[in-house]
C-alpha cells in the first residue's frame, strides 16, 4: 500500500514535516504496513510552483501524490487556513486527480481556535480533487508536538478502520468504472 505525506510548509525541516512524517508512518502501521511511506516536502519546490513551464521535481511530486492510495495532507495554519504553497501545488492538479485516493487532512496550529480550519478549508479542497476523506481531519497544536505519539496513536486507532473501509470502496469503484467506461 502506498502512503504519502504531502507537506505544505514553506520552511525546510519544519514541525509540520515532522508531524506529517510521523502521522504517515503511524497510519501505515495502523493499516497493517511496516510504517513505510513517501514524503513530498513542498518547501524545496516553492520557487518552481509559480514559474512557467514544468519542473522535474514538481512532476515527480505530482506523480507521487496522484498515485498514492493514502495521502496525508499537512500544512501549518496560516491566517486560519492552509498555506498558499500547498494551494499552489494542489491547483496544478487536474480535476479528479485524487480519485481513488483516501486523503487525511492535517493542520498544525498554535491556537485551538483554528481547529475547525481542517474541516472547513482543507477537507473541501481534497474532496474537490476527488479524494475520499472518510474521517475528520486532525488538528495538532504546536504544544502537543513533544508528546506527538500520544496524539497520533488514538487518532490512528480511530482512523485506520475508516481508511481501510474507504480503500475497499474506492478500489471497488475504480474497478467498476474501468470495467464500464
Amino acid at each position: 500500500m502506498s502512503v504519502v505525506a504531502l507537506v505544505g510548509n514553506p520552511r525546510a525541516g519544519s514541525r509540520t514535516l515532522a508531524v506529517a512524517t510521523e502521522a504517515a508512518g503511524t497510519i501505515s502501521r495502523g493499516l497493517g504496513g511496516e510504517g513505510r511511506h513517501e514524503v513530498v516536502d513542498l518547501s524545496a519546490l516553492g520557487p518552481h510552483l509559480l514559474a512557467p513551464g514544468s519542473h522535474a521535481g514538481v512532476e515527480v511530486a505530482r506523480e507521487l501524490v496522484t498515485e498514492a492510495e493514502v495521502l496525508v495532507v499537512a500544512s501549518p495554519t496560516y491566517k486560519g487556513t492552509y498555506t498558499g504553497l500547498l494551494k499552489s501545488f494542489l491547483d496544478r492538479l487536474p480535476p479528479d486527480a485524487l480519485a481513488g485516493t483516501v486523503a487525511l487532512p492535517l493542520l498544525v496550529m498554535g491556537d485551538p481556535r483554528h481547529a475547525l480550519a481542517v474541516e472547513v478549508h482543507l477537507r473541501p479542497l481534497l474532496v474537490e480533487l476527488g479524494a475520499a476523506v472518510p474521517s475528520p481531519g486532525l488538528a495538532v497544536l504546536e504544544s502537543q508536538i513533544p508528546a506527538l505519539g500520544e496524539v497520533l496513536a488514538p487518532w490512528a486507532d480511530r482512523v485506520a478502520p475508516q481508511v481501510a473501509g474507504a480503500l475497499k470502496s474506492v478500489r471497488k469503484d475504480v474497478g467498476r468504472f474501468a470495467a464500464h467506461p
